[in-house]
């Protein structure tokens, strides 16, 4: 499944976008913005594979937000202009949609994205930038010990610190890498900084976390 975002000011271009995503089965369409800086930002705490990226927008222009972007962020430009093709191209965007465009073409840039996926070395994040109550806190997951879930808040036990985000668990493993795993359903570990395992509970870095019959099996 390849995790995706649109940014487009033009609301009808999205909903577009929304529809022919939906019938993609390998396509999931996570977010979409009439605004580009809050595209960014989003693309900056929750990243995707693939982002659906108008030109011509106010304020920022799609070639200088996938300017900003990660390399590794696959850019299909859906723009209404034509003359702006080869100047895609230039900046090694994986396709280019020429509004208005059918599913078919929709379709055909979607199975280029989902190939050249396929080709890329699969690597676990190192880090992720989780929002607080006044700020965005790069949070190292070698350094991340424990999340506790209350509600729609989890706190991220760190090696020196604690650090609160208002999230539920199902954004959050979202974000994390595969050896975060669940003990209880409200806590996930780090597999990686287990210390001790024993029949309810584990042990690390001073910490005694649940184990739950029904997660049991996944240590």
């Amino acid at each position: 499944m390849l995790k995706a975002i649109a940014i487009d000011d033009e609301r009808m271009a999205l909903e577009v976008i929304k529809s022919h995503a939906a019938k993609v089965p390998f396509i999931s369409l996570e977010a979409v913005f009439s605004d580009g800086i809050q595209g960014l930002e989003y693309q900056t705490i929750q990243p995707v594979d693939l982002i659906f990226l108008d030109i011509n927008m106010p304020d920022i222009s799609g070639i200088d937000l996938m300017a900003m972007l990660p390399e590794s962020t696959m850019v299909i430009f859906t723009t209404a202009y034509s003359d702006y093709a080869v100047k895609g191209f230039e900046l090694n965007v994986l396709d280019y949609l020429l509004k208005p465009f059918p599913l078919s073409r929709f379709l055909k840039a979607c199975q280029k994205a989902r190939e050249l996926k396929a080709l890329q070395p699969s690597a676990e994040p190192e880090s992720v930038f989780i929002k607080t109550s006044d700020s965005q806190q790069r949070i190292n997951f070698a350094e991340l010990l424990f999340c506790e879930a209350a509600g729609n808040y989890v706190t991220l036990q760190m090696e020196q610190e604690k650090v609160i985000t208002r999230m539920t668990f199902k954004e959050l493993e979202k974000l994390l890498p595969s050896y975060f795993i669940r003990t209880h359903r409200s806590f996930m570990v780090n597999k990686n900084r287990i210390d001790k395992i024993e029949k309810h509970q584990v042990q690390m870095g001073g910490h005694f976390i649940p184990v739950s019959l029904s997660y049991a099996d996944f240590l």
